[in-house]
This record gives C-alpha cells, structure tokens and sequence, in this order.
C-alpha cells in the first residue's frame, strides 16, 4: 500500500506521494522563525520559584525527569503510528465501531465533547495538516471488541487492543504528573485548596488524549503550511510528547518563535482555564504547528488535556463567573458560527467580544 493511501483523501495531494493539484489552498507562513529555549522544570526536584516564573512569563515549560518509563513511550509511538499507517477507510471504520469512546478526526483539531469534527463556519482558515485519535482516559474499558472474524480485521483488534492496554498505562502516569504540577501551581498561586477543592479545579475524569500525525508535505506553495492553525487550549494543563521531527512554535511577545524537541522529556503549556484561575497572573499561551515543505519524516505527537469539572464555576477578577460547560459551549458555537474559537475575551466584561 502507497503511504498516501492512509492520508485522509483531502491530504493526498499535498504530500510527498504525490503530485501536488495547481490550485492547492493552503495557509502561506513566509517568515523564519527564530529557536528559542524555554524554562526547564526538574520534576525530581521542583523548584517553585522557576515554575512560578515559567508560568507567569512564558505559559509554557520543559518537563524533565517525569518518571514515565521510556519504553512505554516507545510502544505507545510505535502502535499509534502503526494504527495511523492503516488505509484511511479501515481508520475510520476501526474507530467508528458501534459505541466505542474513540474517534478519527482529520483536518482541524476543533473537536465536540464527543470527540467529533466540528462543522466549522465559512470564515475558518483554511484546512489543518493533521489528523488524529482522540482518546477519553476514563472510557478506555469500552472499546469493544470485533463481531467480525476476518484476518485483516482481526490483526486490526490486536493492535486497537495493544494500544488500549498501552494508553492506559500512559494515562495514568501522565494523569499522576498532571495533579502534581496543578498542586505546585496551586501553591506558586498561594491556593489552598481540599483534595475535593482540588478535583473540581482539575478533575481526572476530564483527561483525555489526542494522538496527532501531521503528513509529509510536498513543495506545494511558496515558504510554509500550518499542520494546525494558531490556537490557545482550553485546558488547565495540557502536556504534550513530540517526536523529533519539530514544527512547534510558540508566540512570545509578538514574535513566533520554534520549541525544538528534546529526547524523553515533555512539553507542558497551561490552558485558559489556568489563566482564568490565576486572575491572568498566568498565561495560556499561543502556540501553533508547522509542516515544512518536504520533511523527511511525518510528525506525530500524544498530548494529555486535563479540565475543570463541568458545572465548576470560575470567579475571577478578570471574568465573568462562568462554569466551565458554559465556556466548552461557547467555544463550539464560535467555532460553528464564526470558524475559529474566541475564548476567554467573551468573558471579559465591557469588552466588544463580552457575551
């Protein structure tokens, strides 16, 4: 099977398997960005002064000494591309199956509760060179298995089982680092909150993870295409695994700048929701992926989100008092409606963006 067989058919011309349609629309980035180095936090040995700076200037930090087992790593790599290399129609048929929690989304990462693409409103940009698993933690025990006794079908299971069993050993050592930065965040905020408290502001059950593959691009325009489109994440946390391949960019100041990757560590960056709960004290930072015309390899990449309980509702200085489900609607509505998400200006009153 050609590679390009596995890309979504939208993706097919724009890739290196083949030759690229006269009019292809993608986003032209003409600007070299420069390589910047971002803080590094030591989660052996935490120091909340670097994690307060790194919060309050950057919204963004490297992970280092995290505890999770590099060949859990590796696995998790290696099955999740093995399942994205299957033919597009047996991707979406494989995580299509009759109630199963898992999807298959390509094209934008604007995603329904549910983990379905959202219908996107005429002003969106033009389409995201990525497309993905999308994995809720706490429901990976309902995958059901196969009715249907074929080899190729039954090949498939093993590998959809192989990555359940792999993901949820993953979920719970990324959900462990995920509670324990949120409760030294939660100090540098001078928050002194309950294990109850706490859940309410990060609520396990929210996690869920996205795998992501971003195709090889071929020389189809002029300087470069987004694989995803400029965006901050709604989250609390989110914590992301790349492999070496890059194409991370993040904004600072009025400049974008590239996060290069760095072998077994991890890249955390805070949501709106920590924006919200810190009184802007901390930012959700801007961030954006890249594919490079004729990249040599594919990029994947495993990021972990993690949110407030639905009905929480924040009370910040900044904002109006509002739970987290009445931001999640929101943010689908404008996506719907407007083609891109707004975020946490609808909620500053007397802005021209308020509700």
């Amino acid at each position: 099977m050609s590679n390009s067989e596995s890309y979504p058919p939208a993706f097919r011309g724009l890739t290196n398997d083949g030759d690229p349609p006269a009019t292809a629309e993608i986003e032209p980035v003409l600007i070299q960005d420069k390589d910047i180095q971002i803080p590094v936090i030591d989660l052996e040995r935490l120091d909340k002064e670097i994690l307060r700076e790194a919060c309050r200037e950057w919204g963004i930090f490297r992970l280092e000494n995290h505890g999770v087992p590099l060949p859990l790593m590796s696995q998790l790599q290696e099955i999740s591309e093995s399942l994205l290399n299957l033919p597009f129609k047996n991707k979406r048929e494989l995580f299509a199956a009759v109630n199963s929690p898992l999807s298959y989304f390509y094209g934008t990462p604007a995603l329904n509760r549910s983990g379905d693409v959202l219908q996107r409103g005429t002003r969106a940009s033009n389409m995201n060179m990525v497309e993905g698993f999308n994995v809720p933690l706490q429901s990976l025990s309902k995958i059901p298995s196969s009715s249907t006794s074929c080899d190729d079908v039954d090949a498939q299971q093993s590998k959809l089982s192989s990555f359940r069993v792999l993901m949820d050993e993953y979920g719970r050592h990324i959900t462990r680092i995920a509670t324990s930065l949120f409760d030294a965040i939660a100090q540098t905020l001078n928050l002194e909150l309950s294990g109850d408290q706490r859940s309410e502001y990060l609520s396990e059950s929210t996690g869920l993870i996205r795998v992501y593959r971003y195709p090889r691009r071929s020389g189809v325009a002029a300087g470069e295409a987004l694989g995803m489109e400029v965006h901050t994440d709604s989250s609390v946390i989110s914590i992301l695994k790349e492999d070496e391949s890059g194409g991370l960019e993040i904004m600072k100041g009025e400049e974008w700048f590239c996060v290069n990757p760095v072998a077994n560590t991890f890249i955390v960056n805070l949501g709106d929701m920590m924006q919200a709960i810190s009184d802007n004290e901390y930012k959700s930072v801007k961030h954006r992926v890249k594919t490079k015309k004729n990249m040599k390899t594919e990029r994947h990449s495993v990021c972990y989100f993690v949110f407030p309980e639905r009905d929480f509702v924040i009370k910040s200085s900044r904002y109006k008092p509002f739970a987290y489900s009445e931001f999640e609607a929101q943010v689908q509505a404008d996506v719907q409606s407007l083609g891109t998400k707004i975020g946490l200006p609808r909620f500053i009153p007397h802005s021209p963006l308020f509700l």
